[in-house]
Parts: structure tokens; sequence; C-alpha cells
């Protein structure tokens, strides 16, 4: 039994070392079409997700104008709209509407001249309808206290976020950045629908030349696998480096301490000299009378004059 075993192991290592020597070329280009793809999807996505969370979060008051009130709320109405049939649908449904639906609605007198194209638009309107809720509840995480300050420097709502509000909540929202990219590099897959040449696609196409299906499976969940965990270790390191680092040296002494006691006066009578000119030269009389004045607060005589 484990003899047999291990004659089906070696088989299938002799399948992949075949399957790879024949068509390894085809394999990495199918790689790098599912990478650029999964990351320019993913920066337009998130795109499209801040422009929908700023949006959504443009205060509106009943004491607002009525056409401003108006145009808010239609505006919430069509990105809720969006947001939900992006999310409540398949990918590979959306590739098909999108792809194939253009040129059905219009005769074929409009199609989509390039495929990668239309798998870039199809990819990045779905990332974007997950990172609209996504940022949206990262901008409701960040301390209201922000945007009141940014308000009271004379700030506008888009100032506020792009200099106040963005720049905390990337931090907060750049795991739920990383899983989207994770995503998109396994779900370009379904856009071997359109007829794009991704990873998935050129497994197809080699198994379809070769009915070899389980080897060619295999090196490409290794590829899929090693896609992933590259995005993973990079994400994890530019997340360490937005937190900076993790040893801080506390100041134990007061800064000002060395600035004590060496306050000079300016000279006397110079152009900087803060002394009253009333008592620059005082006379005997009048030192006698501020020393009593001084002893009479001391012995508290004066007390109901304070």
């Amino acid at each position: 039994m484990l003899q047999t075993v291990a004659q089906q192991f070696a088989q299938l290592g002799t399948d992949i070392s075949t399957t790879w020597a024949a068509s390894g070329p085809q394999y990495l280009h199918g790689m790098w079409n599912t990478i650029s793809l999964a990351v320019l999807a993913t920066l337009i996505g998130c795109i499209i997700g801040f422009f929908c969370g700023i949006l959504q979060t443009i205060p509106c008051a009943k004491s607002d104008n009525v056409i401003k009130r108006f145009f808010l709320k239609l505006i919430n109405i069509i990105i809720r709209i969006y947001v939900e049939v992006f999310r409540g649908t398949p990918m590979i449904l959306q590739a098909v509407f999108i792809y194939y639906g253009l040129p059905y609605f219009t005769g074929s007198q409009m199609q989509w001249s390039n495929v990668f194209v239309a798998a870039l638009f199809i990819v990045s309107i779905n990332t974007g309808a997950y990172m609209a809720e996504s940022v949206r509840g990262g901008f409701l995480s960040i301390d209201p206290g922000q945007t009141e300050g940014a308000k009271a420097i004379g700030m506008n709502h888009f100032q506020t976020m792009l200099y106040v509000i963005i720049p905390q909540a990337l931090r907060v929202l750049l795991p739920q950045i990383g899983n989207n990219l994770i995503i998109n590099i396994k779900d370009t897959s379904v856009m071997f629908i359109i007829s794009y040449g991704e990873l998935f696609s050129v497994h197809r196409t080699i198994v379809g030349a070769t009915f070899v299906y389980f080897p060619s499976a295999a090196i490409e969940m290794a590829a899929y696998l090693s896609m992933t965990l590259i995005a993973s270790f990079l994400l994890r390191w530019l997340e360490k480096r937005m937190d900076g680092s993790n040893n801080y040296e506390l100041v134990n002494e007061d800064q000002l301490v060395g600035a004590a006691g060496t306050y000079n006066h300016p000279g006397k009578g110079s152009p900087f000299d803060e002394r009253s000119k009333e008592y620059a030269n005082p006379s005997a009389a009048e030192k006698c009378t501020v020393q009593e004045e001084l002893l009479k607060n001391r012995n508290g005589s004066t007390r109901g004059d304070r």
C-alpha cells in the first residue's frame, strides 16, 4: 500500500516536471497577468471606495439648502444601489453582463476592444463596492473631535477628509485592503469567461491540449499560493512600516530646567528696559514707603483693603 502511494507521488512529480518543462512560460505569463490585474484593480477599487466614503460622510443638516439635501440624498441612494448590486452578485455574472451585455444591447455597435480593460473595469468596480462600506466604517471609527478640530481652523469637508481623516483611516483600513488584494488574486480566475489570459485560463488551455488535468492543477495551486503568500508578507511589512518603531526613549528630564534662572533684565535705561520709569530712580523716602507697605501686607493689617 505504502509502496503504491509512493509510486503515485513519484509519478505525479514526473508529470508535474514534464508539464512545467513544456508549458512553464505560459504559466509564468498567466501569473503575470493575474498579478497585474489584481494589483491595478485593487488600487482603483480603493480609490472608488474612498470616493464613495467621502461622499457618504458629507454633513447634511435640516437647515441646509433644499437642493443640497436633495442631491446628497440622491448620491447616497445611488451609492447604496451600487454597493448592494455588486456585493450581492457573483463576479463571474458581472463579467458576463458587462462584457457581453454591451454589444447585446447596442446591436454589436459598441463592444470592448481590449479584454484587459474590460477585466480591469469589472474587478475594480467589484472591489470598489466592498471597499465603500469598509471605508465608511473606517471614517466613522475616527474620533469626531478630529473633524471638529479641522472645522475649527477653517477646513471644508474635503480638506478635512484629505488631510486629517484619510491618513488616520488608512492605517485602520490597510488589513482590509490587503484582504481585497488577496481575494482579487484568486477571484481573477473567473475572468476566463471573457477569455482573459490569466493563470486559470492558461491552466484550462494546457489541460485541453494535453488532457493531463491534475498535474496542471497542482502547478496552478502552487502558483496561487506563492502569489498570496508574497502579497501577505509585503502587506505585513507595510503595516509594520506604518506603525513605526516600537521602542521610544522617554524624556526623563524637563527640557526647560536648563533655561531656568538664566534670564537677565535688559540694561537700565536701555530701549528694552522693562522696569517702570516711575521707579527707575526712587528716592530714599519712596523706598521707605514701599518697605512699610510690604510689612503691612505681610502682617495682614491691610487684608480688608485688598
